[in-house]
């Protein structure tokens, strides 16, 4: 780290949104992620989530690596100005430019949780109707 780290305002972080420009705040520090998106193992989408506040309580819940918590020097680069970070996040859209595919599969599981017992009751229908005719 730098002797004198530079200060960014809390503003200036939350611009960097985007797979392609990401900084997160944890622990004070600003990290630029950015050449991480792909690399994380959560995905991409777990640091876009952590944009718009200080996402050390997410961090530290998951129970990362002292590994993981060494690699982190590698994409700091500063201080977060603690006196202007809101107490509550900002909603911030992640401006990924990728589909959410949790979103579809979850569509597509309601779907099935529909479908599946109609189809099972048809087919036990259909059944007791045919075996009954016999």
């Amino acid at each position: 780290m730098a002797s004198h780290p530079k200060v960014h305002v809390f503003e200036e972080v939350v611009k960097h949104n985007k797979n392609e420009d990401c900084w997160i705040i944890i622990a004070g520090k600003v990290y630029d992620v950015t050449p991480f998106m792909d690399d994380h193992p959560g995905g991409g989408e777990v640091l876009l989530a952590a944009i718009g506040k200080d996402a050390t309580n997410d961090f530290e819940d998951i129970g990362h690596s002292d590994s993981a918590k060494d690699m982190m020097e590698k994409y700091y680069i500063g201080e977060i100005d603690p006196s202007n970070i809101p107490l509550k996040r900002i909603s911030i859209p992640a401006q990924g430019g990728r589909k959410n595919p949790a979103k579809s599969s979850d569509f597509v599981i309601k779907i099935l949780q529909f479908l599946v017992p109609l189809l099972i009751l048809g087919l036990a229908f259909a059944v007791r109707n045919y075996t009954k005719k016999e």
